[in-house]
């Protein structure tokens, strides 16, 4: 299927990529809403409520140690690598993902738009001064439950929580290639988070093809030119 995919690549003007969580449970990470999903277990969503975030922030650190701030352990997966490769080829514009993780970049791709905020940069809630991620991620590894500001204020990741605004740069960056691609490839998302999900049916309403792999069937299904079901066997 790799072959068939660089083919439609080829053969596309501006060809991107919109990339979920399903693209990284290759390497053992968990998503959120597939077979072994974070959903089966506790109500993930309260992960990034900004809500509870400013009740108990220890939640969010408490779940986001192995899957945001343990990464580094992990090396990028085969759709990772695949995408970077095909950018470094010519036959793929940049990829926009709604994950948090890094992993595109770490596996070289370089056009990444990232339209639910990133970890790199960490905000005190009080007072606004900022930490990097390898700061926090070297306190939280010291044993530190809740990393605080030395004003006492709590750092929470630049990720956009549930309640808060997307980033608008890189919201108005997506929009913008979404507009202009007229083949979009469509990887390991269930497409039920809004606004995020709602890019590559733009993409298809202004005449766009979509290319659409997941596990489980999507919402926009009906719009997809090509689906295929198992995001391992179609990559590899």
């Amino acid at each position: 299927m790799v072959a068939q995919l660089e083919s439609w690549l080829g053969e596309a003007d501006f060809p991107i990529a919109f990339t979920g969580a399903g693209v990284s449970t290759l390497l053992g990470l968990r998503d959120f809403r597939g077979k072994n999903g974070l959903y089966q277990d506790f109500d993930a969503q309260k992960i990034f409520d900004i809500d509870v975030f400013d009740r108990d922030p220890s939640f969010y650190y408490r779940h986001t140690r192995d899957f945001i701030y343990g990464l580094e352990a992990k090396r990028p997966g085969l759709v990772h690598q695949v995408l970077a490769r095909w950018e470094s080829q010519g036959l793929l514009k940049s990829v926009i993902t709604q994950n948090v993780d890094y992993l595109h970049q770490r596996a070289g791709s370089r056009q990444v738009v990232e339209v639910h905020g990133s970890p790199a940069t960490h905000l005190c809630r009080s007072c606004g001064a900022a930490a990097s991620f390898e700061a926090i991620r070297d306190r939280l590894e010291t044993g530190e439950t809740v990393p605080r500001c030395p004003c006492g204020g709590v750092f929470k990741p630049q990720i956009t929580f549930f309640g808060e605004a997307l980033p608008q740069a890189a919201w108005a960056e997506a929009e913008r290639l979404v507009r202009k691609a007229d083949l979009i490839l469509v990887l390991g998302t269930s497409l039920t988070v809004y606004p995020a999900a709602g890019l590559p049916e733009l993409c298809v309403r202004t005449g766009g093809r979509m290319v659409l792999v997941n596990d489980q069937p999507t919402p926009l299904d009906h719009l997809a030119w090509k689906t295929f079901d198992d995001l391992e066997s179609t990559f590899s």
